[in-house]
């Protein structure tokens, strides 16, 4: 009995590295997009769900910093347009006008409004780079079928 629940343990975990693998596959490749990301959570989650604007008011400027190195970073082949460089322009841009108006004494209601309006022009961006992958596995799947 020890060792089926030992076999059937292993088995889970393999599972479970396995499907982490591929999750990390699939969206980790764009580093900046991934690293904004983590960040972006910590910052816009709180107010969603909870109406708690300290997280903003204390990491909108290492989002910003994140905002900034992403928009000069190198940009994957499929999303290396003038479109998705002004969107990342425009997200850099008004993430550092954001956390300056936090380090001046914006109002809650300026800080929900622009950081919901951030927070959108970053979903626009992921839903750009997630198409572009999509469109990519089927290319992969057109590939291996010819």
């Amino acid at each position: 009995m020890k060792k089926l629940s030992v076999l059937i343990l292993s088995a889970i975990v393999l599972f479970s590295c396995s499907k982490k693998e591929k999750h990390e596959e699939k969206s980790g490749d764009w580093k900046e997009l991934e690293e904004f990301h983590k960040i972006m959570a910590k910052v816009y989650h709180p107010l969603k769900e909870e109406e708690n604007l300290e997280p903003a008011k204390k990491l909108m400027s290492q989002l910003a910093d994140e905002a900034d190195k992403w928009s000069v970073a190198e940009l994957p082949e499929k999303v290396n347009t003038p479109a998705m460089k002004e969107k990342l322009t425009r997200l850099k841009t008004d993430a550092r006008t954001l956390a300056d108006e936090i380090t001046k004494g914006a109002s809650d209601e300026i800080i929900k409004e622009k950081l919901n309006q951030l927070h959108e022009e970053f979903h626009e961006i992921r839903k750009t780079w997630a198409s572009s992958k999509e469109s990519e596995d089927e290319d992969k799947d057109e590939d291996e079928n010819h």
